[in-house]
């Protein structure tokens, strides 16, 4: 069964988030070195900025139809729905429904911050 990637996530990128296997020719056998974790680590890092700034742009524009509609910029009935997303989600994982959930509060409130700046800064 092919698993879905996040929306804005292509194939090259899904596929740089998948853990690799790496060869140990001293024993023949699949075994990662701390260097190709540390490597794979970063290729994932990579991807979560990109789709962190991709997030950061949707943001953006949302503080602009927030503004041109005269919404608040703290919505918290959609923040509690997407911190019960995001730890439904998490149980696919280790880090666990909670971890997730304080990541992403950490998010929204850059992302609360981001559009603030947007809906007051911007004419």
């Amino acid at each position: 069964m092919r698993r879905a990637t996040a929306p804005g996530v292509g194939p090259r990128e899904h596929e740089k988030m998948q853990p690799r296997k790496h060869e140990d020719t001293k024993k023949n056998n699949t075994m990662a070195t701390l260097d190709d974790l540390r490597k794979d680590i970063d290729r994932v890092d990579e991807v979560l900025v990109r789709l962190l700034n991709e997030r950061a742009r949707c943001v953006c524009e949302i503080g602009r139809l927030k503004k041109s509609q005269g919404l608040d910029v703290y919505q918290p009935d959609r923040e509690k729905h997407v911190l019960d997303h995001v730890r439904g989600i998490a149980a696919e994982g280790p880090l666990g429904p909670e971890v997730v959930a304080r990541l992403f509060e950490r998010i929204i409130d850059e992302a609360r911050r981001l559009e603030r700046r947007v809906v007051h800064d911007e004419g």
